[in-house]
């Protein structure tokens, strides 16, 4: 399963602090219209995620063939907008937020022992780091160590208020001592499962139709001292406002310990799917997921 995305937010620092400014001052909606009109059709010409999305369209989510080009487009034009929102709560920007079963989130923070909250590349996810906050445990988000130096700035900036703190994903593994020493202090660890974080290592289930790899990582992670798993994903809901969902995953403790992965990495892509169905544009992997 390789990745066909470089793992970084496209554009050089004067860029994006220039969008950043241009942010403060004017409507995210005419860059909305910019980018799909003037970006978009050109990104579509020249990147190869248009028949990676295409064949997503067509043979996972089952369109038709014009169905499934006009949908690569919306797909596209949805992600430039999650990358416009993203800038723009850097910009001091506000979008309206709706949580769903909150209280299975709230529960959790109250408890002693750490946790763990799985995402995926779908939505905007990084708006949960804004939005799903807990001064009593800290929170260790896992992050793409090669990411631009300004977004990884404003980043540090929005999560200075929010008890968050950045785990950089190291090509010593090295991030796993520390995720580990997180969760033995009873804190947060936020990690994606759906992308290789380093490891080859994964579990295959049946995904929209096909057989899919997922990283074995954070279900091994999840199941080796038994703690508790939510899969939180946040969906671009319209124009200025966004859902998040939260849902624990269950797994039985008490099963062997491949058992216990087995069905927590199940229960995660059946949630993936629901969710996928949900809002089948705004899935934002642009490699070749299914083998």
């Amino acid at each position: 399963m390789e990745k066909q995305w470089a793992g970084t937010t496209y554009g050089n620092e004067w860029m994006h602090k220039w969008l950043i400014r241009i942010l403060r001052y004017i409507d995210v909606r005419f860059l909305y219209l910019f980018v799909a009109v003037l970006i978009i059709p050109v990104c579509l010409v020249l990147n190869p995620s248009r028949s990676i999305a295409y064949r997503y369209f067509r043979q996972r989510i089952g369109y038709g063939r014009l169905k499934s080009a006009w949908k690569t487009y919306v797909n596209h034009c949805l992600f430039g907008q999650v990358v416009i929102d993203k800038f723009a709560m850097y910009a001091g920007k506000k979008f309206r937020i709706e949580i769903e079963n909150y209280d299975a989130y709230i529960n959790l923070t109250k408890q002693k022992e750490g946790f763990l909250q799985l995402s995926a590349h779908i939505g905007n996810y990084e708006i949960a780091g804004y939005t799903l906050t807990c001064q009593d445990k800290r929170i260790n988000a896992l992050v793409y160590a090669g990411e631009k130096a300004s977004v990884m700035r404003n980043r540090d900036r929005m999560f200075a208020d929010t008890n968050t703190r950045m785990i950089a994903i190291s090509p010593d593994m090295s991030h796993l001592f520390e995720i580990d020493e997180a969760l033995s202090d009873g804190e947060i660890v936020s990690m994606p499962a759906d992308r290789s974080s380093g490891s080859s290592k994964y579990i295959e289930h049946e995904f929209l139709g096909a057989k899919a790899r997922f990283p074995l990582g954070p279900f091994s992670v999840a199941t080796m001292h038994g703690f508790d798993v939510l899969a939180i994903n946040v969906m671009k809901a319209s124009l200025r406002s966004y859902k998040i969902y939260v849902t624990p995953l269950p797994y039985d403790k008490a099963a062997t310990r491949q058992e216990q992965i087995r069905q927590l990495s199940l229960a995660y892509a059946n949630e993936l799917e629901k969710r996928v169905r949900q809002y089948p544009a705004q899935w934002y992997n642009y490699f070749e997921f299914w083998e």
